[in-house]
């Protein structure tokens, strides 16, 4: 999958998807401030490509997100999260946003669904890339 860019209604980019190659796993870049809406849009679509072809691995990162979007937590946790597990996904490498909201949003969230998955956190992407990769398909 080329990468993909998901706009606001203004035309910002709020997240990019691409799939690496060899399916090795999907990187998922969130910008800017979040809100319900946009992540439900990026979540959605997210599950729709799992639709079309499974991936079990996928790089989280928050590296330009902008403040709290835990208001998303609860879809997250009881629409999204369900539906990528049935869906295959099975290890997320989460990069933590620079702000201490976007962090502490992750933070509720993972206290809710860490045990659904394996989901380990990091500072930069080149360590969660790594990471993903070497784990097994």
């Amino acid at each position: 999958m080329p990468r993909i860019d998901l706009r606001k209604e203004n035309g910002d980019v709020f997240c990019s998807f691409e799939r690496m190659p060899d399916n090795a796993y999907t990187y998922a870049l969130w910008q800017g401030r979040q809100t319900i809406d946009t992540v439900k849009k990026g979540g959605n679509f997210f599950v729709d490509r799992m639709r079309e072809q499974s991936c079990s691995k996928l790089l989280n990162s928050h590296k330009e997100l902008i403040g709290p979007w835990d208001m998303a937590n609860d879809w997250i946790t009881t629409e999204w999260t369900p539906k990528v597990i049935e869906l295959g996904l099975r290890y997320m490498a989460q990069v933590l946003a620079p702000g201490i909201y976007g962090q502490t949003s992750f933070h509720l969230l993972h206290q809710r669904i860490g045990d659904l998955f394996e989901i380990k956190m990091f500072d930069d992407e080149a360590s969660a890339s790594a990471w993903l990769l070497s784990l097994p398909d």
